[in-house]
């Protein structure tokens, strides 16, 4: 352990690897099948047509082909396809990140494991070691009901364990199959926007202290949740499957309570959104990339990478500011970057990234 006169641990990201489902959803496939369905109980396709075109999205992947949505089926079917292809896409991604390492599985020491979207008992952690080389005393966090505030939080998380064991290293893993979740004979608004935004995604990083550790330091993180906000977003549990639940005041919620939140975190670390290297904000959906925009006081489409996420990914929940961030850092982001996610709670997930 260090000294009281020892500086603190820094904890930093060895390398961070995305995954996703080999099936491609193109937008206007989803818009036409969208129109076949929704089309007599919301007023027509012209009436429906702009939710698609508006998302601001190209390509979505999903782990079934497109004609799976267009058949009912029940919440157990729903969750065994959910394990059968979250297990394997969690190990493509911690693989790409061990490897980037320069790692083996055993070299492991803790896990936090972030998902929403399925139901996974034992955990999809414990179901990793079994197809992944694990040491058998691997320590595992398994976090659930994050949604898409797990991104950061989880990031937080696996930093937390590093620096109150900075001679070990910690594998994040976050996984959502959102796309799943989509249920067609629910003719609700929520559900329909929905098919216009959900993907499928997984991502892996390697985090630790250790004296051998190389890349961008993580700093500062800060949840915050807001009383009687239990509704903004989230799921109800339907006979058949889980029922998305979306306010359309988020983005207001966005622009009005969650800037002074960002904005006195930015201060307690001593710095303005001027000074701001980049921001890694989950995308949500069209209306909330604007409003983190005028959040931020950027210009409209400032927030790049986040744009291209969504466009070529969609929203995949916590998986995506991680989706995010890696295109930044790619793209040779340098100085403090922001993360943000806003998930169920409702509660904003932030942090600093010193690349």
């Amino acid at each position: 352990m260090p000294s009281a006169h020892s500086p603190a641990p820094v904890p930093r990201l060895q390398s961070l690897a995305l995954a996703w489902p080999p099936h491609i959803l193109r937008q206007e496939d989803v818009a036409a099948n969208g129109a076949e369905m929704f089309a007599t109980t919301h007023g027509g396709f012209e009436r429906l047509e702009p939710i698609y075109r508006n998302a601001l999205i190209e390509t979505r992947h999903s782990c079934v082909p497109i004609d799976w949505y267009l058949k009912p089926h029940s919440f157990s079917e729903r969750n065994d396809l959910f394990l059968a292809n979250a297990v394997p896409l969690l190990a493509e991604a911690a693989g790409k990140a061990l490897e980037q390492a320069g790692l083996a599985a055993g070299d492991i020491d803790a896990i936090v494991a972030v998902c929403t979207t399925g139901i996974a008992t034992p955990a999809l952690d414990a179901r990793l070691m079994q197809v992944m080389p694990f040491r058998p005393d691997v320590r595992r966090t398994p976090l659930f009901g994050l949604g898409c505030a797990g991104g950061v939080v989880g990031l937080a998380r696996a930093a937390d364990i590093a620096r109150a064991h900075p001679d070990e290293r910690v594998l994040l893993l976050v996984v959502e199959l959102c796309a799943l979740t989509f249920r067609a004979q629910d003719r609700s608004k929520s559900n329909l926007v929905a098919t216009a935004l959900f993907g499928d995604g997984a991502a892996a990083a390697v985090i630790s202290c250790r004296a051998d550790a190389r890349g961008p330091a993580l700093g500062a993180s800060r949840e915050h949740t807001w009383p009687d906000s239990l509704d903004v977003m989230g799921w109800d549990v339907a006979d058949d499957g889980l029922k998305v639940v979306f306010s359309r005041d988020i983005p207001t919620l966005v622009q009005e309570d969650f800037r002074p939140v960002a904005t006195k975190f930015l201060a307690d670390n001593g710095l303005t959104a001027a000074d701001v290297g980049g921001f890694a904000c989950h995308p949500g959906g069209a209306k909330v990339i604007e409003a983190l925009e005028g959040c931020f006081e950027l210009s409209e489409g400032s927030l790049t990478h986040t744009r291209a996420v969504l466009r070529d990914h969609g929203n995949m929940s916590a998986a995506t500011v991680l989706f995010v961030l890696k295109a930044m850092l790619d793209d040779g982001a340098r100085g403090p970057l922001l993360l943000t996610t806003l998930g169920p709670g409702f509660t904003a997930g932030l942090m600093l990234v010193h690349a």
